[in-house]
């Protein structure tokens, strides 16, 4: 609740403010910090990403973008969309696929695993918000797009470093081609997104759909896997409700089993 009365505080502070880009970095200044804050992202801050993190990212971003594109793609004409609808500069899914197959192989579509948390979000840009409020498309592609393209060369060359990748292969999710300069391509996407006329109410829930992206982002950072968690509950439940005398041995021996069993589903 008290995040709540913060959120709406900001929201109401920063519609006084004219350009909704400048509203929407006011309305997720916080989010933002958490989000940088998050597990994965202090791994490539401090230059310690590991491939079966990395892999477990590209397949997040898979189901994302994938949810993200077909949206922004069957909206293409809203008055919301259109101005920052840049299919040949930022479209990632192309990219995500090949790092994919570079990592699991041809056969990738049936190895890679995704968290529920990433479903939740992906299911969130389907149903929620591209077929009933497809202006919040905007809070959503600001928050994915721009982020990537203002991180992607730093944070490539991180990945790149920390997993001990030759060339570029591997990493093109985080290469632009389309983007010759990406600061000025940012004053362009910014002055586009100013440019859309939204009624006052419209303009809010933008913002606070802002601080929703960052919030589900996080979550795809800091839960990396939901089945992990749900397995070791669902064999703890079992032997608590089945083995009353010898809890304790089976416990132990199905976390040993669990663990060994998550490293494998993390590669």
């Amino acid at each position: 609740k008290e995040n709540m009365k913060k959120l709406r505080k900001i929201i109401i502070n920063s519609v006084f403010q004219t350009d909704l880009s400048e509203q929407i970095k006011t309305a997720t200044k916080e989010s933002h910090v958490r989000a940088e804050n998050t597990e994965l992202m202090l791994s490539f801050q401090r230059g310690q990403v590991t491939l079966p993190q990395f892999k477990l990212l590209l397949c997040s971003l898979h189901e994302i973008y994938t949810a993200l594109e077909e949206e922004m793609d069957r909206n293409r004409d809203h008055p919301a969309v259109a101005p920052i609808y840049f299919p040949q500069e930022l479209s990632r899914l192309e990219s995500i696929e090949k790092d994919l197959a570079f990592f699991y192989g041809p056969e990738w579509r049936e190895q890679i695993r995704t968290p529920a948390a990433t479903k939740r979000y992906a299911h969130r840009l389907r149903q929620q918000i591209g077929r009933e409020n497809p202006e919040l498309l905007v809070a959503h592609a600001y928050t994915r797009y721009l982020g990537d393209l203002s991180g992607g060369q730093v944070l490539g060359r991180i990945a790149q470093k920390s997993m001990g990748l030759k060339g570029s292969e591997g990493l093109s999710f985080f290469a632009f081609p389309g983007v010759s300069s990406p600061n000025l391509f940012k004053q362009l996407y910014r002055s586009r997104m100013n440019s859309i006329e939204l009624a006052q109410e419209e303009r809010e829930s933008v913002l606070q759909e802002a601080a929703t992206a960052f919030e589900l982002n996080i979550q795809v950072n800091v839960c990396p896997s939901d089945l992990g968690g749900l397995l070791i509950t669902t064999f703890l439940l079992i032997l608590y409700v089945l083995f009353p005398v010898r809890r304790q041995r089976f416990v132990g021996f199905f976390l040993a089993l669990v663990t060994v069993t998550m490293g494998v589903y993390a590669f």
